[in-house]
């Protein structure tokens, strides 16, 4: 097939990637979001997928916006017979849709119809799933609602991160891709409508939701720990106001106590009480430094028994 590929961050590489070493299909063109500045120098930074792209000698297009007349023009002088999306961060229109002989295709991070929308992969974590997901879908007008064209599922295991999950996800959904484009080139595939009653949305994340409510169970703050991991990071308050990220936890027992307060150091780091059962605090960021082991924290005194950690107003 002849296609267009669009996609900006690392999660899409995976899939462009598995269609270049597929050696089955003419990569037309790669569009991805234009170069953005970044860190504090402000240096402008390729995407992932522009870095990739350019490795292949694939030409290269970063409209600031893709519903352009003058762009979609120069989409049609691509001519291509389909175009594949995954996490491009534009939304198309319907000319775009339309545009291709066989229509848009995304690559989505998730069992649609859950966790439509921008972070799936967070909201999968956060809310405690047991399984994940790729669904690569047929698209139409509205947000990830098009027909299902096929599903890979991921089981996701009790300490596993974001990160780790989407890694997991990124192969399998470009796995998964390619196999579905064999499919709608044989004729074989069979679209199923999604069911709009079980439909869920994955919200843009806001720093309000990397804060730390120690009144909540330690089983949610576990699921916030490891689904704000590798970024942005959930945190809570010292008593002095500063802030510390907390990287890593385990289901801990602990004495009753306040939500929010150390109840032991451990060999490994420090518990806390949470509205209900209590965390172990293994990996920290302390404002300012590194990542370390909470029982390094500990040693250069950072809490001890009977420290109370800021809550969500904290």
């Amino acid at each position: 097939m002849r296609i267009v590929f669009m996609g900006t961050p690392d999660f899409a590489v995976g899939t462009l990637q598995a269609l270049v070493e597929s050696g089955k299909h003419e990569i037309a063109a790669v569009i991805t979001q234009p170069d953005r500045p970044k860190g504090r120098g402000q240096k402008m930074l390729m995407t992932p997928v522009k870095e990739y792209a350019l490795t292949q000698a694939l030409p290269v297009y970063q409209p600031a916006k893709v519903k352009t007349s003058e762009f979609i023009e120069e989409l049609r002088e691509l001519q291509p017979e389909i175009i594949v999306v995954a996490a491009f961060g534009q939304l198309l229109n319907q000319e775009i849709l339309t545009l291709p002989p066989l229509g848009c295709v995304n690559v989505h991070a998730s069992l649609l119809p859950k966790y439509r929308g921008a972070a799936p992969i967070h909201y999968a974590i956060l809310q405690g799933e047991k399984e994940s997901g790729v669904t690569i879908m047929q698209m139409d007008i509205g947000m990830d609602t098009g027909a299902m064209l096929s599903k890979v599922t991921v089981p996701i295991g009790s300490e596993m991160t974001m990160g780790e999950l989407h890694d997991e996800l990124k192969v399998k959904g470009a796995e998964l891709l390619v196999r579905t484009l064999d499919e709608l080139a044989a004729g074989t595939v069979k679209p199923e409508a999604q069911n709009e009653a079980e439909a869920t949305y994955a919200r843009l994340l806001d720093r309000m939701m990397e804060k730390i409510d120690w009144t909540q169970s330690a089983a949610k703050i576990h699921d916030l720990v490891r689904g704000f991991n590798p970024a942005p990071g959930a945190f809570t308050r010292l008593p002095d106001g500063k802030s510390l990220k907390i990287w890593k936890t385990a289901l801990a027992a602990g004495a009753s106590a306040p939500a929010g307060t150390v109840t032991a150091v451990t060999k490994k780091g420090f518990i806390v009480a949470c509205g209900s059962g209590a965390l172990e605090v293994l990996e920290v960021q302390p404002e300012s430094k590194k990542r370390m082991e909470a029982k390094v924290f500990c040693n250069g005194r950072g809490v001890e028994p009977g420290t109370v950690l800021g809550n969500i107003e904290g």
